[in-house]
Parts: C-alpha cells; structure tokens; sequence
C-alpha cells in the first residue's frame, strides 16, 4: 500500500549554521553556470584590441545545428601544476594604445605595464613589428604559446635583438592576467556570499539537517 510520508522543509535563511554549510556545500558542488568566463573573455577581447591584438576564431558547432566563430581562448584551472591560460593571435601596432589602456582600465598597472613595453620596442622598431601567437601541446598555460616575431620593413631590416623577447614576456604576462581575472571571478561565483544568493533566488528548499529536499 502507498504510504503518505510528511516531511518539513525549510528556506535556506531559516537553517541553522551547519545545515546551511551543508546546503552551500551541495549547491558549490553543482558549479558555477555555463560559460560562467563569458564576461572575462568579453573583457579579454576587448583589452587584446587595444592593444593591437586581433585574435584568432575557430568555428564551434551550436545545439541547432550552425556555427558561430569562438576566439581562440582556453584555460585551465584552478589548482593543479599547469593551470593557467592561453590565446592565440596576430599582434600588431596599435597607435595610441598606451593612453587607450588607461581610459578603459585606469587602476590596472599590470596593463599599463605591457601596453608601455609594446609601445617602447615598436618605437625602436619604428612601428613595423608584427607576431603571431600559436597554441602548443595539449595544456593551456602561458608557455604553451609560441610567439612568432617579425618586422614588415620596406628596407628588409630584421627585428632589433631585444624584440622577440620583449614581445614574447609582455603577451605572457597578458595571458598571465587573463588567468588572474578568471581567478577572481571563479572565486567571486563560488564564495559563500554568492552561494546563498543563488540558493535563495532559485528558492530551493532544505531538510533541517541541510539537505536538498524537493
């Protein structure tokens, strides 16, 4: 015979403080949302067109069946040796990038920082330098990218010496802070405070030992 069993839920803020760390404990499991990166890699791609940086694309399939071209960004992370990200890409001069950096992002010195080292070995290569940035192996970290440099000289002068090294470190220290920024935003999405939040707004209900009912 089917029996009728009564049970009593409850709201997360009606928890007591162990039940409701078993609750965010359940809910962190789940993980942050689909492309929870999309306004990091928006940020990222916007960043890399100042700076002269047009990136690669390649074409990802869509649940209905087209395609749509996706940049070429990847990473990892975010606690094992090796984590880390990468991109692939043409770089290029962009005038005015230095001073453009700093309108968009006025308190990031990391930025400031590559935007200035660009700026100075173009100067001393009167702005004729041009990379391309290739993915290697199978991990995506900042050493994963080989950097191709080369200048465009009508008189077929070779790159000043310092060049290659130059523009390689400043597009390793970009995917460096590419990383950070998916860091912090991993961490902001899966921090108590955030938690609770989507808990809350989604209105999941609790056993009163804190576990998912319903």
């Amino acid at each position: 015979m089917p029996e009728i069993i009564c049970t009593t839920v409850y709201q997360f803020p009606e928890l007591s403080e162990a039940a409701k760390e078993k609750a965010r404990s359940w809910y962190r499991e789940l993980g942050p949302h689909d492309d929870w990166w999309d306004a990091v890699y928006e940020d990222f791609e916007r960043v890399c067109e100042i700076l002269g940086i047009r990136l690669k694309t390649t074409l990802v399939r869509l649940m209905g069946g087209g395609t749509r071209a996706k940049p070429c960004i990847w990473f990892s992370g975010f606690w094992s040796q090796g984590d880390g990200a990468s991109f692939e890409g043409y770089l290029s001069h962009s005038k005015g990038a230095a001073s453009c950096i700093r309108d968009y992002a006025p308190s990031d010195a990391t930025l400031h920082g590559i935007a200035d080292r660009l700026q100075a070995i173009q100067r001393r290569n009167f702005y004729q330098l041009t990379a391309e940035v290739s993915h290697r192996g199978r991990y995506y970290h900042e050493y994963t990218m080989a950097v191709d440099v080369t200048r465009d000289s009508p008189t077929w002068q070779p790159p000043t010496e310092d060049a290659e090294e130059i523009v390689t470190e400043a597009l390793r220290d970009l995917a460096r802070w590419l990383y950070r920024q998916l860091e912090t935003e991993y961490d902001h999405l899966t921090s108590d405070d955030a938690i609770e939040e989507g808990i809350i707004v989604n209105e999941y209900t609790f056993t009163e030992a804190g576990r998912r009912f319903g």
